[in-house]
Formats: C-alpha cells, sequence, structure tokens
C-alpha cells in the first residue's frame, strides 16, 4: 500500500493511503484511530476502484497542531483534501464510529454534489443521553455516556490515560476472541494522537446531535452496526429508516460483531461494502 501525504493548508498536511484505480473510496477512520487500520480491508476494496484511507489531523501519521480538534473542522479537512486530489464528482465516503460523524458533518457544511454513495459504520446518532430520556431513546439513538458529567469524566480519563489505560478504553470496543497482541497494536495505533487533542475530539465529538441532517440524507447508504456494539443495534436501523435508499446490516456478536467489525469480521465486512460499492441505481 503507497503512502502520500497531502497538503491541506500552509503548515498542515494529512497521512493517506492511497491504493488501486478507478472510482474514488475515501474512508475515515474513527476517533483516535488511523488509516492503517482498515488494512485488513484496503487490499480486498482496492481491486474495484481507488482507496484512499486517511489520518485525520492529530492521527495517525497526519500533522498534529496545536487545535482545530472538533468534528467541524475535521470535515473542513475532508473538504480540503477532495479539492487537493482534484475530486469532483462520484467520491464514495466511508466512516466509521467518528468517521461517520465528519461524514455527517461535511455533508451539513458542503452538502453532497461531490458525493455518490455512503458506508456508516457504527456511530450514533447522538452519543451522549440527554436530559429527559429514558430507555427507549438511548437505544433508539445509541447513546452511552449517561449524561454530560459522565462524559467530561471520560474525557478526563482520556486526556491522564498511560499506555494501560488506553488498552482498557479500548478493550470493550471488541469482541473477547481478539487476540491481547493485536489489541496491542491497537493501543500503539491510538497513542500516536497525542491524548491531550484526543479528550478535545471526545468531548466535541460527543456533544454533536446528528438526527435532523440524517432524516435529510437520500444518497445511497449501507448502514453497519454489531449486537456486541457499545452502540445499538437499534441505533443503527433507524438511522438506515430515515432514508429510503438505505439498508441496515447487523453483525452477530459471534461473526465479530463489536464495535471494530470491519478488523475483527474483515472479510464479511469487505464483501459487503464491496457488493453495495459496486452495485447498480
Amino acid at each position: 500500500m503507497v503512502s502520500r501525504r497531502i497538503a491541506i493548508a500552509p503548515n498542515l498536511a494529512l497521512h493517506a493511503i492511497d491504493e488501486g484505480q478507478g472510482r474514488p473510496l475515501v474512508m475515515i477512520p474513527g476517533w483516535s484511530q488511523t488509516a492503517a487500520e482498515f488494512g485488513r480491508n484496503i487490499p480486498a476494496l482496492a481491486k474495484g476502484r481507488r482507496v484512499l484511507a486517511l489520518d485525520m489531523r492529530g492521527h495517525g501519521e497526519s500533522d498534529k497542531p496545536e487545535g482545530g480538534y472538533r468534528i467541524a473542522r475535521l470535515a473542513a479537512d475532508l473538504e480540503q483534501v477532495l479539492d487537493r486530489l482534484g475530486l469532483e464528482s462520484g467520491v464514495d465516503l466511508l466512516g466509521h464510529s467518528m468517521g461517520a460523524s465528519v461524514i455527517w458533518s461535511y455533508l451539513d457544511l458542503f452538502g453532497p454534489s461531490r458525493l455518490r454513495r455512503l458506508v456508516l459504520v457504527d456511530q450514533a446518532p447522538m452519543a451522549t443521553t440527554l436530559p429527559g430520556w429514558g430507555e427507549e431513546e438511548r437505544q433508539r439513538y445509541g447513546a452511552f455516556p449517561p449524561d454530560l458529567a459522565s462524559l467530561g469524566a471520560l474525557c478526563a480519563r482520556v486526556r491522564a490515560a498511560d499506555r494501560s489505560d488506553t488498552k482498557e478504553i479500548l478493550r470493550g470496543m471488541f469482541t473477547a476472541d481478539l487476540p491481547d497482541e493485536e489489541l496491542d497494536w491497537i493501543v500503539e495505533q491510538n497513542l500516536k494522537m497525542p491524548r491531550g487533542a484526543a479528550a478535545d475530539l471526545l468531548f466535541d465529538h460527543c456533544l454533536n446531535d446528528w438526527r435532523d441532517l440524517i432524516r435529510t440524507i437520500r444518497l445511497p447508504t449501507l448502514v453497519i452496526g454489531g449486537r456486541a456494539s457499545f452502540f445499538s443495534p437499534a441505533s443503527q436501523e433507524w438511522i438506515a429508516s430515515c432514508n429510503p435508499d438505505a439498508r441496515a446490516v447487523i453483525f452477530d456478536a459471534g461473526q465479530g460483531g463489536a464495535h471494530f467489525m470491519f478488523y475483527e469480521a474483515a472479510e464479511r465486512f469487505n464483501r459487503e461494502v464491496d457488493a453495495f460499492l459496486a452495485s447498480q441505481g
């Protein structure tokens, strides 16, 4: 896989893995994750298209500026990437977790004119429970911090986390079948992002409510969730229900169906995404 740097501002360049030829698929990792974590997906998906997997600002091998750790800023960075690469139309976007929120923010700020299809992988429409919500709303919209104070405590934990605590934070995002040495590698990828920047971005990420924007999406969309994820399958099905040209696929727990199903169940994930992107209509 070919690595490249894309300058999007005088003092800011993003790293990308660029593989294959044809219609572009831009892959956006989740919070604190890296493009390298799509290593089980890129070779398969690049057989039929050009795949660009991005490290967003502060992540992976990209530059790490002092600020800009907000979802809207990452969406603006994505627009700059598309500009620099001359991708004016027919772009497919795949976002995992926070990457899906970057896509929603991109649509909110720039509209769908460049885009063809979306793959939204396991992200809640509203990650933090709002006052007055009961269990039904939490399940429908996927919220997991029960209140703002809990979100603040989680962000403080991230800011202070060492390698061991980072591993414990990440452990719950995978099934129990993940080998410990693989989790260690993912921890290394996460720690490429400074913990202060990671905490700032997580706080902003978890306060965005995308429900109104999701209801407006009419691009063909594949929504992928997992029954063992901390985001409820019901929230993924709700996202798909808002769009007559969307469908949801939910991975069972025994099929690697936690938050990182693209990693733990890569073969099936690749088949589902490839078939969706290759389909007509």
